[in-house]
């Protein structure tokens, strides 16, 4: 299974370059890194059961990071966590 995201400001319309992402899985760190020219992170690879997803370093926003909590049951399947931002709030969904 792979694991991807996209951080998009919905104030801008842009994809947000450099947006410092973290995984976790068991209060272990899978994987860092920050998003490319297009706010996005590819082919991570968590494994199965529950996952936290950090993100910080969030430009022009009043939230210092967003924690997002999701579970993978099928390690056939490709999660993808989208994150769109705007200054005074956020939301997500599971995407394809």
């Amino acid at each position: 299974m792979t694991f991807s995201t996209h951080v998009l400001n919905a104030a801008t319309g842009l994809p947000e370059a450099g947006v410092a992402v973290r995984l976790e899985r068991d209060g272990e760190v899978l994987h860092e890194g920050r998003t490319d020219a297009d706010g996005r992170i590819k082919g991570w690879n968590p494994g199965t059961g529950v996952h936290r997803v950090t993100f910080r370093d969030l430009p022009s926003s009043f939230y210092p990071e967003v924690v997002i909590a999701f579970r993978v049951d099928d390690p056939g399947r490709h999660y993808h966590i989208p994150l769109l931002i705007s200054p005074f709030a956020y939301s997500t969904y599971r995407g394809s």
